[in-house]
Order: structure tokens, then C-alpha cells, then sequence
């Protein structure tokens, strides 16, 4: 965000006071070389006016640790921390970072719900990265700047996402036709490679360093940068599916118009019958792990989200 200038002051809140001092610190010392940001260490009380409120507290998954764990572990850190939010930034748009996003903001709405939060001002990074890696992805097959393909990763992000192909286009070309024109051939077989590529990008990338950093970072300063201008993207966030969409209550992405009061639409692509089915399958796997959540929950006394 400082380095794209987005936005003009922006307070870390951390369990960790020290940790959140020293980061301040460090980004700050790059404001002279980027955009004039001023970067703070705060209190939730100092979440006060704020326009939008990133939430990427929680804890890693560990090699060999269960989803379901990993879910039972960030949902106990935003029973404490969620609430708090709300009551002090009451005006802003909460963009959900941790993982499993889908579910952790399926939470989040929960919480917002419960307390007369608008709905449409809760939203997930959803699969912005991985439409960004499908996008990378394509771009370098086809020779052509990812700025110029249009191309959506719907559904979970995980394993069960779905790459719309039927909706890709390239400079405005359906991708079909590109292909046809420029005499590129891109068979079933570079399709699963690419499905698989997007797939496996964040597992390649925390395996070698860790985490991942720039991609998300970069989604996420979008994000709020479109929020902040009120720009009226199409980003594929994560939210709340609207009850007519036909499937279960579950929270996944689409193509979403992004404004200065959050989600303003969401929208169903006409996409492929197999397309279709995928993404009914995705939302689907959201739904159970929200369902065991839910039974996890009330078995053991532990997170009253609604």
C-alpha cells in the first residue's frame, strides 16, 4: 500500500505490540522513497474513522496440519478479535485475509450480521491472487501482457476453485479466437497444466520461503484502493453469495462491482455446463467445512457466531 500509495494513514493493530512497532518502523522508512503514508502502531481504538480494515491475523498452517485445525485455530482468534472491529470501526469495509478465507469471512458476516453490519461491507480476497496467477499464467503462454486478459478463478480458494475458460478473453477477443488468429494451439493438455500451475502456486512459493507475501499483498492493496476511490471495480473477492443463486448459504467468489461501500453487486457468469457443476461442487466443500465448524462449535461450547 505504501509503495502504490494507497491511502494516507494506515495503523497496524497486533497482539504482538512489538512486533507491530518494529514493522511500522520498517515500512515507514520506505515512505520517502514511495508515497507520502503516515504508518502507525495502534490499539483497536485507534481503528476509529478508519475506511477499511484488513484482517490478516491468525496463525499458519503448520506441514501436516489438518484444514480443519487450522480453521478451529484462526476462528478462536476472531471470536476475540472481530467484535472489537466492529465496535470501533463501525463505518468501515472489513477485507478478510486469513486462511481458509472463504470461511474465515463466512465468520466475519456472521459477526457483522449479529450486530446490524451491512453485508455487502464484509468481503474476503476470495481468489484475486489466483485470478492474477491465471491471468500471469495465460500471459505467458500466449505472449501477451496480463494487463490485457481478462480471466476469473471462481468458487473456493483451494483446491476445488474453478478456472472459467469459457469467459477468458484476450484484448476483448473470446480466447478461442485469439488462439485461432495469432496460431497458437492450447489443447486440454496445457489447460490442466495451467489449472494445476494456479493450483499449486501458493503450496510451490511456502514451501521454498515460508509464506507468500507480494501477490497477496498486492491483491489486497487493490482491494482498498478501489474501496478508498470508490472505482467500481470487477475484483473476484469473496462474499456472501446472494440466496437466488441457487446453491447453499455459503460464502465464495465471483465477479463482484467493488465500491466505496463495499460490494455493490454480484455476479453469475453464464458459464460452461462443467463450469457450472465445479462451481456448485466448490461451494459445496465451503459449506461442509462451515457445517463441521458449526458442530465443532456447539459440541464443544467454543464460538457463538450467530
Amino acid at each position: 500500500m505504501v509503495m502504490q500509495g494507497v491511502g494516507r494513514e494506515i495503523v497496524l493493530v497486533d497482539k504482538d505490540l512489538n512486533r507491530a512497532k518494529a514493522e511500522a518502523a520498517d515500512i515507514s522508512h520506505a515512505v520517502p522513497f514511495a508515497h507520502p503514508l503516515k504508518v502507525s502502531a495502534g490499539n483497536f481504538s485507534d481503528l476509529e474513522g478508519a475506511t477499511a480494515v484488513i484482517i490478516a491475523a491468525g496463525v499458519n498452517q503448520q506441514p501436516g496440519e489438518s484444514r480443519a485445525n487450522l480453521l478451529h485455530s484462526n476462528s478462536a482468534i476472531f471470536e476475540e478479535i472481530v467484535p472489537k472491529i466492529l465496535a470501533c470501526a463501525p463505518d468501515a469495509v472489513i477485507v478478510v485475509a486469513t486462511n481458509p478465507v472463504d470461511i474465515m469471512t463466512h465468520i466475519v458476516a456472521r459477526y457483522a450480521a449479529a450486530n446490524d453490519f451491512p453485508a455487502g461491507r464484509v468481503m474476503g480476497s476470495g481468489t484475486m491472487l489466483d485470478s492474477a496467477r491465471f491471468r500471469s499464467l495465460l500471459g505467458g503462454h500466449l505472449g501477451v501482457d496480463p494487463q490485457y486478459i481478462n480471466g476469473y478463478v471462481l468458487g473456493e480458494h483451494g483446491e476445488s476453485e474453478v478456472l472459467a475458460w469459457s469467459q477468458v478473453t484476450v484484448g476483448g477477443m473470446p480466447l478461442d479466437d485469439f488462439c485461432q488468429l495469432r496460431g497458437f494451439v492450447l489443447d486440454d493438455y496445457k489447460r490442466k497444466q495451467t489449472e494445476h500451475d494456479v493450483r499449486v502456486a501458493a503450496n510451490s512459493i511456502i514451501a521454498g520461503k515460508s509464506a507468500t507475501y507480494y501477490g497477496i499483498g498486492s491483491a489486497l492493496s487493490r482491494i482498498v484502493d478501489v474501496i478508498i476511490n470508490d472505482q467500481r471495480a470487477i475484483l473476484t473477492v469473496c462474499t456472501p453469495l446472494p440466496e437466488s443463486w441457487g446453491g447453499p448459504d455459503v460464502t465464495a467468489s465471483l465477479p463482484n462491482l467493488i465500491g466505496g461501500e463495499g460490494v455493490l453487486s454480484t455476479f453469475l457468469p453464464a458459464l460452461a455446463e462443467d463450469e457450472e457443476a465445479a462451481f456448485l461442487a466448490s461451494a459445496t466443500v465451503i459449506s461442509s467445512a462451515v457445517a463441521d465448524l458449526d458442530k465443532y462449535n456447539y459440541e464443544f461450547g467454543k464460538i457463538k457466531t450467530s
